[in-house]
């Protein structure tokens, strides 16, 4: 008996996967979400099993008994620190920055005025309807702040898959976020007043705050401390992966357990701190080994935690049609409200950061899906026997009610709403680009086939058969793009290739931390005009540069001149690196010019734009030029060392391209390669130890300041 009990959620965990797994490659095919779909499958399961269908199945049926009466602070402390500290992670940190103000907007003041709306409305329908009585403005603070919060899984996964806005999939994204660990702060603020009473003299918004804080500050500190920790532990990624995964969740657990602070503040600080600041300081392996392991965490909670919600929901929830009516009044209102509070906020949210519009708010609106969550909340509700049994119930119904109604209708119909929004039309040029390379793909492709056909080896090929399998001809595009249109796609394909190829002279470490920092961030800012914006508008990349050469004329000043010098020393090296890198990223985006120059995919007219945009390109070079040119004249020093650290680092780059040549060749076994590769990284410790020595005339200079004051 004993093993029936522990094997139960195992083998419903299997199930669950396994279901999750059959359902996922079914729903690719259709236009329902993922999430909505394993929600309904929980929704079926609990409610075949609630009218008795598995009867004869004893050992299934308590098994979906067994999820129904899940305890919530399972849901909470093993699913929630995974979506979280995952959505953070992942986040883009430029657009994030962007876009922070408007999703603070939307998850404080935003869900404050959903909350108290919503409060209003069960107050109103406590005096009219029967049965509502109990109602007190405590309870209904409460249960509005746990329906208030937005939980976009779903809807964020589907603007991701029609690839809308990456600015305006953030803003939903971080929205879910902030208001997550803002929804919680509130609820238990009144979940602990509907309980016992105010406890303390701490007013609700003073405490409020000092949840809110306190979890930002213990999430930073606790990242800025694994950081210190696992980059000073010369191991191995899969300890340096465990000691941030376990963090993680010590984190969540600290902060929402043991300190009373917001879990999910604290978790939102530490993921972000960890993306910032954590990944260009660990190896390229263990960035890869997160990104992947951290996605098959969130395939798992999600898969796991929408079925269990369906299965929660059916078992666990009076039906009735009295209150029926009263539910959808309740949903009908918090679409109202969300959107009331959105318009209330949107003078101020059309000019921060990247703005938004009419259309836009619209899908805020309608993209406030409720989900596990607010489930998770209201069962706490529906387990406290302090609350009155009514107000207890009906909380349970309304949860369940919303979350139901908006995963099945929200979430469902946003693909129509976004299309007749027209917030997901291809722009004519990117239409134009993908046509003819689908075209270069069949020219190529039936090119091959001929050839196959004259081998001899392949007599007796069915041929009309293997021709269905060339890539189709796209159809011809009707409306021809404007050129400054082509110029502008072409940019961002330029700036493309720029990150994809930054992101491979660092893991190469062709360049430093600090040079692939700056030349990511130039390309973010880039970014956000949309190719509109030359490709030699890099102000922060030669600002940085340029003001290097104003240390120089501090040097002589008295009492701080040899910290400035020291400090410039290192500037120097920075430069080169940085000057080094730029110049190579701004030579591939000249073969991705000659590249397009050659093949077929842009016209007579269209090619006018490619001379333009390498001007662009060689405007970039021989700025860079100049500076590297005055550094090597007006610094040779500095100049010398930054080429002798480069030299180092080309050196350690190139023994690691040999090590990865010798395993692709069979030459070497992983392990064998493993160690070889930490021989390196030893040694480049060593050149990064080196590069932050200080200089002995500075060592001397700080002896003689120091046995002077001594003295007097």
């Amino acid at each position: 008996m004993e093993e029936t009990t522990l094997l139960a959620p195992l083998l419903l965990t299997i199930a669950g996967l396994t279901v999750g797994a059959i359902f996922k490659s079914l729903f690719q095919r259709t236009r329902i979400p993922y999430t909505v779909g394993l929600f309904a499958i929980g929704l079926a399961a609990g409610i075949l099993n609630r009218t008795g269908i598995f009867e004869n199945a004893p050992k299934f049926s308590n098994a979906l008994d067994s999820v129904a009466n899940i305890n919530p602070d399972l849901i909470l402390y093993i699913f929630l620190p995974i979506l979280i500290f995952d959505a953070a992670y992942e986040l883009n940190l430029h657009i994030f920055k962007k876009t922070l103000t408007n999703a603070t907007l939307l998850a404080a003041p935003g869900l404050i005025i959903c909350m108290i709306l919503t409060a209003a409305l069960l107050m109103v329908i406590s005096l009219f309807v029967p049965g509502y009585e109990k109602w007190t403005w405590a309870a209904a603070l409460m249960f509005g702040a746990l329906i208030s919060a937005t939980d976009p899984v779903a809807v964020v996964a589907l603007l991701h898959e029609l690839k809308t806005s990456k600015r305006f999939s953030t803003l939903v994204d971080a929205e879910s976020l902030l208001n997550d660990g803002t929804g919680i702060v509130c609820f238990m603020l009144f979940f602990g007043i509907t309980v016992s009473g105010m406890s303390d003299d701490m007013t609700p918004v003073i405490e409020f705050c000092q949840v809110v804080a306190g979890g930002a500050i213990l999430g930073f500190v606790a990242a800025r401390l694994v950081i210190w920790f696992i980059t000073r532990v010369n191991s191995e990624e899969m300890i340096q992966n465990s000691v941030i995964i376990l963090s993680a969740y010590l984190v969540f657990i600290l902060s929402q357990y043991y300190l009373g602070i917001s879990g999910v503040i604290a978790l939102v600080a530490f993921g972000l701190t960890i993306a910032y600041v954590g990944k260009p300081r660990l190896k390229p392996q263990v960035n890869t080994f997160m990104g992947s392991f951290w996605e098959l965490l969130t395939y798992i909670a999600n898969t796991l935690i929408f079925i269990i919600v369906g299965i929660v929901i059916a078992e666990k929830v009076d039906f009735s049609w009295a209150n029926c009516g009263i539910l959808l009044l309740v949903y009908v209102f918090l679409n109202i409200f969300r959107y009331a509070a959105i318009m209330m906020l949107y003078p101020l949210m059309k000019r921060s950061g990247y703005g938004l519009n009419k259309k836009e708010s619209i899908i805020l609106t309608w993209g406030g899906l409720r989900g596990a969550l607010g489930m998770t909340l209201a069962l706490m509700v529906s387990y406290t026997p302090a609350i009155p049994e009514e107000i207890r119930s009906q909380v349970l119904f309304f949860t369940a009610g919303t979350v139901t109604l908006t995963l099945c209708i929200n979430a469902t119909t946003m693909r129509w709403l976004l299309n007749r929004l027209g917030l997901i039309n291809v722009p004519t040029a990117r239409t134009m680009m993908d046509s003819k390379i689908q075209n270069l793909l069949h020219e190529n492709a039936e090119n091959y086939f001929e050839r196959l056909k004259t081998r001899d080896a392949l007599n007796g090929a069915n041929w009309q058969k293997v021709s269905q399998f060339i890539t189709a001809q796209p159809t011809t595009q009707e409306d021809a793009p404007m050129a400054n249109d082509v110029m502008n796609e072409i940019r961002l394909r330029i700036l493309d290739k720029e990150k994809m190829y930054l992101h491979q002279i660092y893991d190469e470490g062709i360049i430093a931390k600090t040079s692939f920092m700056l030349l990511s961030n130039s390309l973010d800012e880039l970014y956000d005009h949309d190719g509109g914006s030359e490709l030699d508008n890099r102000k922060s990349i030669f600002n940085f540069c340029n003001r290097t050469f104003i240390l120089d004329s501090m040097q002589k000043i008295p009492g701080i001149g040899p910290w400035i010098s020291f400090y410039f020393k290192e500037r120097i090296g920075v430069v080169y690196d940085l000057g080094r890198g730029f110049i190579i990223l701004q030579k591939e985006d000249l073969k991705l010019l000659d590249e397009l120059e050659g093949s077929k995919m842009l016209n007579d007219g269209q090619q006018v734009v490619l001379k333009t945009l390498r001007e662009e390109i060689l405007h970039n070079i021989n700025s860079m030029d100049k500076i590297l040119n005055k550094l090597s004249k007006d610094f040779p020093k500095a100049y010398n060392h930054a080429l002798t650290q480069k030299a180092i680092r080309m050196l350690l780059c190139n023994e690691r391209r040999n090590i990865r040549q010798l395993q692709a060749d069979g030459m070497l076994s992983e392990k064998d390669a493993e160690q070889l590769y930490e021989k390196v990284d030893k040694r480049s410790e060593q050149l990064n130890s080196l590069s932050h020595t200080l200089p002995a005339s500075f060592v001397r200079w700080l002896k003689f300041t120091r046995s002077k004051n001594v003295a007097s």
